[in-house]
């Protein structure tokens, strides 16, 4: 068997970005994005500084976690370990790029899929090199069969120390670095420059090119208003005033930490955004409501006469505007489908459809009882209630599951997730059911506004909980 991989021989690298260069001509990459790019960083304080270059590039994994998390199979590995992608089956759910440690993969503007390094796949079907190593200059980059002990890959990689990125991951990459130092490997051992060569472009790209006219000069401002101040500041002052304000801002521009990161690739921003927060909200009103109703029903805590309706209309209102917002979420609506017409089935959003569709009908069939009311159709009631309670939480529960599938992010480490979800579940649910006791049974005002402040407060906490986690910086 035959297994791809890379080693980059930190030692030669000159930082010439041919590499990039060639990967871009052979693969018509967009501007802003790349399949590969070189990260400077610096170390140490002149004259005794340094810059480091290495090449960064889809890991092509053993355990890659995006073909995992992917709904279609549009990320695949191949027999020759090469991790590919299929542009005809991705939907542009942005899924593989949370998942990926290594912040590989982008969405194309041009055509709203994902796309990443696949080793330039249609050469080495024909015996060729990938484009990156013909053109590098000083052979940095070296290609190869990691299975084989006699490629020159696997005799370089063991007759020196090498390192992976992110091994504590688990996804076995294979792309190996000779020489490199732990702050060029440790996304978090170097700060990312407030303004430089991509700071236009610091609200994301790829995902968010269509938006680049709305934030054309956007990037920094605050930091643009204050720099500006301060030079008008000091062109007034006294001289010894003028020293202490440029002193201030000398260290409001330095900082960094001892390594800086000198040049890198533009952040992609968030990429799950408002939609995902919201749809999480909506899918939690839709679930919870009608979970906790049916369990206060069937302990004989609470009379659903005149709640039948309203616990089910929002359910299914809810629901449906859970299926808008993700269809608006991706850069392929008109695939949606695909999730289900060509699932994947290791993928939580795959799971989470069918989930979904089973929820959906619950609450139909229970609507439907409710309007036409059926001899013992009370009882037909509690037979839906019965499989619609456990549907109701994993309904609620398995976005915490999809979450854990995405590696690249805080989100898989947090082994309480699905707990959380579910408490969050019931809660939501609790302050939905809360708010209809009010309107239509009680008249209380309390339990209105207690419902509607726990839901504005839950609300807030799940837009924290998506978001925050993708500030993170991956690369």
């Amino acid at each position: 068997m035959v297994n791809f991989g890379f080693a980059i021989d930190n030692r030669k690298c000159i930082g010439c970005h041919a590499c990039t260069v060639a990967c871009k001509s052979e693969h018509d990459v967009p501007v802003g994005v790349n399949r590969t790019h070189v990260k400077y960083i610096e170390t140490g304080t002149y004259p005794d500084s340094n810059r480091e270059f290495s090449v960064h590039r889809c890991n092509h994994c053993e355990d890659a976690p995006c073909t995992t998390i992917c709904p279609t199979t549009a990320l695949f590995t191949r027999s020759d370990g090469i991790v590919d992608f299929d542009d005809d089956r991705c939907i542009g759910c942005k899924s593989c790029m949370q998942a990926c440690p290594y912040d590989a993969l982008y969405i194309n503007p041009n055509t709203g899929t994902a796309a990443k390094c696949n080793y330039c796949a249609h050469r080495i079907e024909n015996s060729y090199e990938p484009a990156c190593v013909i053109v590098c200059p000083v052979e940095a980059i070296v290609s190869g069969d990691l299975d084989d002990p006699n490629s020159s890959l696997s005799q370089l990689i063991a007759e020196h120390d090498t390192k992976v990125r992110k091994p504590e991951s688990g996804t076995v990459p294979n792309v190996y670095y000779l020489d490199t130092s732990d702050e060029m490997l440790n996304p978090l051992a170097t700060d990312k420059p407030a303004a430089g060569m991509w700071s236009e472009q610091a609200a994301g790209v790829g995902h968010y090119a269509k938006y680049a006219q709305e934030r054309l000069g956007a990037a920094d401002e605050h930091s643009m208003i204050v720099q500006l101040a301060l030079d008008l500041k000091a062109k007034e002052a006294n001289p010894r005033d003028q020293a202490i304000i440029r002193d201030v801002a000398a260290k409001l521009a330095d900082t960094s930490s001892e390594a800086k990161r000198a040049y890198d690739a533009p952040s992609k921003g968030i990429l799950w955004g408002w939609e995902v927060s919201a749809y999480i909200w909506t899918k939690g009103i839709a679930a919870g409501t009608y979970m906790v109703a049916m369990m206060l029903w069937l302990s004989g805590q609470l009379d659903m006469t005149d709640l039948w309706l309203p616990v089910t209309g929002v359910g299914l209102g809810f629901l449906a505007i859970t299926g808008v917002l993700l269809i608006m979420d991706l850069d392929r609506p008109e695939r949606f489908l695909y999730v289900m017409l060509r699932p994947n089935w290791n993928s939580w959003l795959v799971k989470g459809a069918y989930i979904l569709a089973a929820y959906g009908g619950i609450l139909f069939l229970s609507a439907v009882l409710v309007l036409f009311k059926p001899t013992d159709y009370l009882l037909y009631l509690e037979y839906m209630a019965y499989a619609g309670i456990p549907i109701a939480a994993l309904t609620g529960v398995y976005t915490a599951w999809l979450l854990q599938q995405a590696k690249g992010r805080s989100w898989s480490r947090d082994g309480w997730l699905p707990a959380k979800f579910l408490v969050e579940t019931a809660a939501i649910g609790g302050a939905t059911l809360a708010v209809l006791h009010g309107l239509l049974v009680s008249g209380g005002v309390a339990p209105i506004l207690v419902g509607a402040v726990a839901l504005l407060v839950i609300l807030r906490h799940g837009h924290h909980v998506i978001e925050k986690p993708q500030l993170e910086p991956l690369l």
